[in-house]
């Protein structure tokens, strides 16, 4: 796994860049919130490519309970993806409610990402 580090407005945002899943369970959320908080990271871009699929089916409650972990040590997320694949009512509702929060985003691109975690 390569993190790739962001620095924008005195914020430190890792950028994690792999190949392989990274997010498969809650202990995989705190592990990775524990390692980059303890580097020095302020806010995480994870890509929705390292983040097991059953995440975004609401009825596994995999991404609220990791969702849940980042917003309750105050580590803002984006997760960039195309979500437009998921034909699901409730993760649409989910990603609106979340990004009208601005602490989890859901997004289209990287530049993106850094655009709402610049906030």
């Amino acid at each position: 796994m390569n993190i790739i580090t962001h620095h924008i407005n005195n914020k430190k945002i890792a950028e994690i860049l792999t190949d392989e899943v990274v997010l498969r369970t809650t202990e995989d959320g705190l592990d990775l919130l524990g390692n980059l908080s303890y580097q020095g990271f302020d806010k995480i871009i994870i890509h929705s490519r390292n983040i097991i699929p059953d995440f975004f089916d609401l009825k596994t409650k995999i991404a609220g309970d990791i969702l849940q972990k980042f917003a309750q040590y105050e580590m803002p997320l984006a997760i960039v993806g195309d979500f437009s694949v998921y034909n699901s009512k409730s993760l649409n509702d989910f990603i609106y409610e979340s990004n009208k929060r601005k602490k989890i985003n859901f997004v289209s691109s990287q530049p993106e990402a850094l655009k709402v975690l610049a906030e």
